[in-house]
């Protein structure tokens, strides 16, 4: 701790990224990477991008890849903003449109960097429990007059909200904004872009680097109303006016184009799963891969899905909800290889 710490900078509670572990043969499954490689338009594309034109400054509004986004969702282009990842839309959001508001509603298991997020941007963030059966409770958040922030399918539940469902929240309350994190909706989850016509309270956000494998890109993108990617834009030209190089510029247009490679291999990841909209945590794996699979519950003794990694699946009832603890055990190898903690 530096003297020159300011008091917010000491209040932080940062959030800790995966591990990123150099072991030769590990089977790596604690930040969820796509198991396959990226499309191969993708990668041509962004071969073919490193050349002279790296010594100039990419497009800081990256037009093509924008474009492409677009006309694949039937949006306009100033509908669609793009980022360093979907961390970095997320941020720009609470600083463009969260900052300043009520509290933002998150459910109370999801993706840990919400609360983050809304401790460096100052916002209260109100954690809603889920259901009895780890869905997303709709009929609690309907009647809830603040901004919500879900995961759709949520993390690490993997359960999802069909488009009915996300439409009555949406259009309950068109006075609060709700932001849809759609990270995971190419694995089989239902997106609300069809909503965006109707409701300019909605936005929603993605990522490459889950159902296009191009994690090590880090770009990410948002859809709304002109109105809020405006807002988006604004901040982001108050940070980072350039916020994607010309290779992740590149990589992205191609594999957003390339269709068929996405819906092809999601398909595969989505066949090999069990009980989940994403690719994480009960899935399938080759014998000499097994792992299992432990999600331990501590308090209101409600069931909770364990299982191994050939598909049996079963309910253990009784442990707790105050620390799951889910642990990935490669069997074949007699070695730990994801160890994950929510409390």
């Amino acid at each position: 701790m530096s003297r020159f710490w300011s008091d917010k900078t000491r209040d932080l509670a940062p959030y800790t990224p995966g591990e990123q572990p150099r072991v030769d043969g590990l089977i790596k499954l604690n930040t969820n990477e796509h198991p396959l490689a990226p499309s191969q338009l993708a990668i041509a594309a962004i071969s073919a991008a490193i050349s002279a034109r790296l010594r100039h400054y990419p497009d800081p509004e990256s037009p093509q890849l924008r474009l492409a986004i677009a006309e694949r969702e039937g949006l306009a282009l100033e509908q669609v903003f793009v980022g360093n990842g979907s961390d970095e839309v997320l941020a720009h959001i609470f600083a463009a449109l969260l900052s300043g508001s009520e509290a933002i509603n998150v459910p109370d298991i999801t993706y840990s960097f919400y609360p983050v997020w809304a401790k460096l941007t100052g916002i209260d963030c109100c954690s809603r429990p889920l259901a009895d059966d780890f869905s997303i409770d709709v009929d609690t958040l309907r009647h809830i007059q603040g901004p919500i922030l879900l995961a759709n399918p949520n993390a690490p539940t993997g359960i999802a909200l069909d488009l009915e469902t996300i439409e009555d929240l949406v259009l309950t309350n068109t006075e609060r904004l709700v932001v849809i994190d759609e990270a995971y909706y190419g694995f089989g989850g239902a997106t609300a872009a069809p909503l965006l016509e109707r409701a300019d309270n909605l936005l929603i956000t993605r990522s490459f680097s889950k159902s296009h494998a191009l994690a090590g890109l880090r770009v990410g993108y948002a859809l709304g109303s002109a109105e809020l990617i405006e807002g988006l834009v604004r901040v982001k030209d108050s940070f980072n006016s350039y916020p994607l190089d010309v290779l992740a510029q590149a990589g992205a247009e191609a594999a957003i184009r390339d269709g068929e490679w996405r819906a092809t291999l999601s398909l595969r990841i989505v066949n090999g799963c069990a009980q989940s909209c994403s690719n994480g945590i009960f899935s399938s794996a080759p014998r000499q891969q097994i792992f299992c699979l432990y999600a331990m519950q501590a308090s209101r003794g409600r069931p909770f899905l364990t299982g191994c990694a050939q598909g049996i699946y079963s309910f253990a009832a009784g442990i707790s909800r105050a620390s799951i603890t889910i642990y990935a055990l490669a069997l074949a190898q007699g070695k730990s290889v994801w160890h994950w903690s929510w409390r």
